[in-house]
């Protein structure tokens, strides 16, 4: 009998598919533009609701929106959700720029002004662009903070403004005064010429007006065109206060510039006295070469500083005064100290000269004689016993710093080393290195 195998039963299972996502986009009106930023957002999709988180801290509800931004840059989301409770979310960005620039108000012509500016938010290496009316002049990019700077040289008076892409910041209107240059020697000399030249760039700009004081008499004032030429007298010494004024024309803006020269005396020495002894001794007190007071006689005191600025600058040592003498002094700067502690002295045995050092700047000057057989001991000291007054071997007011060395005063003080070991100052000098120094005060003696 032949068997028949059994029916075999096949069953379909069917998966409900998972719930889909739906589908949102969000878009701006603008994504960039100058603070505050008024921007409406919009999202579209299968969404039954639509909720925003606006990026600054606020939130709305709703496909679409709108909200004000200030200065930043923002994140917009929004998240969409439908029926089902499924949700999904899209972003877009905002960035609500503040630029602003500032700059002098007053400029002038043919040199460069600097503008500054800084742009919220701080996007680093953002490109920037200067503008002249509406001339672009110069780009530059921004700094991690956000800043830029921009130098510009100034041919005419004009309105500048910076641009990010579509954000422009403020104007700045910056006035322009003319160039004046104006040519004066510091000083001339009886029976030479004395010229003052002035020159308004542009020339158009304005007009020259000039007033001269001769030693505090005013003279007949001048009117010129864009250049002037002075003749100033030097049949005698004078000290001279010139005043140049620009008339502008145009946008230009007004400025005036104040020159002072003299007439002095080529040759001067002992019992000399007048306005060119004064312009000497003020020369060397600004140079802080030690001196009585500022007081037009050309006595021991002027002729000791004399003698210290003809060693420290190299010149023969003569205490007077000759036109070359003249030409040093007025290039001459201030000597510096080689050592830069507080107060202390330092005496420089290869010049032949004493430095009172204050934190590193040199306050006085003095001519000194040291010892003749170059027995005075180098290195540094200490001021250990401060005797006022005349010993009996004629030391006057001493400082001493090693055994019987000391700095006073003596009565010879001659231009090479002649001392027995110490440090000879002049005795007029003496006084007022005695009241300035102090015990235990340092003493640098060198070459």
């Amino acid at each position: 009998m032949r068997r028949v195998a059994p029916a075999l039963a096949v069953f379909f299972v069917w998966a409900a598919p998972a719930h889909a996502a739906p589908v949102v986009n969000a878009q701006a009106s603008t994504t960039l533009g100058a603070a505050p930023l008024t921007v409406t957002l919009a999202a579209s999709g299968d969404a039954a609701t639509y909720h925003w988180d606006l990026g600054d801290g606020s939130v709305a509800d709703g496909p679409v929106v709108q909200h004000e931004y200030g200065p930043g840059r923002f994140t917009a989301t929004v998240t969409a959700t439908d029926s089902g409770g499924a949700t999904a979310q899209a972003s877009v960005v905002i960035t609500s720029a503040r630029l602003t620039l500032t700059g002098p108000k007053v400029g002038t012509y043919a040199r460069r002004a600097r503008l500054r500016g800084r742009m919220v938010p701080a996007l680093r290496g953002a490109p920037i662009m200067l503008y002249a009316g509406d001339a672009a002049v110069r780009m530059t990019r921004l700094d991690k903070k956000g800043r830029f700077a921009v130098r510009v040289r100034q041919g005419a008076p004009t309105t500048y403004s910076a641009r990010y892409e579509m954000v422009p910041s403020n104007a700045v209107a910056v006035a322009l005064r003319p160039a004046l240059d104006v040519a004066v020697p510091r000083a001339g000399t009886i029976g030479r010429p004395l010229v003052v030249r002035a020159v308004l760039r542009p020339r158009s700009s304005g007009t020259l007006h000039v007033r001269v004081w001769r030693s505090g008499h005013e003279l007949a004032a001048k009117d010129y065109g864009g250049r002037a030429t002075v003749h100033l007298s030097a049949s005698r010494v004078a000290s001279y206060v010139v005043r140049i004024t620009v008339t502008p024309t145009g946008a230009f803006a007004a400025r005036q510039k104040t020159v002072r020269t003299s007439v002095i005396l080529p040759y001067l020495g002992l019992g000399a006295r007048g306005p060119s002894v004064r312009a000497l001794e003020r020369r060397l007190s600004q140079l802080h070469y030690l001196l009585r007071g500022v007081d037009s006689f050309f006595a021991y005191d002027t002729a000791d500083a004399v003698l210290a600025f003809q060693k420290v600058n190299g010149l023969t040592r003569t205490g007077r005064v000759t036109p070359y003498v003249w030409r040093r002094l007025q290039v001459a700067h201030t000597t510096r100290p080689r050592y830069r502690h507080a107060h202390h002295i330092e005496v420089d045995k290869g010049r032949q000269v004493l430095f009172e050092v204050d934190h590193g700047r040199v306050t006085r000057i003095v001519h000194v004689s040291t010892g003749a057989t170059g027995n005075t001991p180098i290195g540094r000291w200490h001021i250990y016993s401060k005797v006022p007054g005349t010993l009996s071997d004629g030391m006057f007011d001493s400082n001493f710093f090693l055994r019987g060395f000391a700095i006073h005063g003596y009565p010879s003080v001659p231009s090479y080393p002649a001392s027995h070991g110490c440090v000879r100052t002049p005795n007029w000098a003496a006084p007022i290195l005695f009241a300035s120094s102090y015990y235990g005060e340092s003493i640098y003696i060198y070459y």
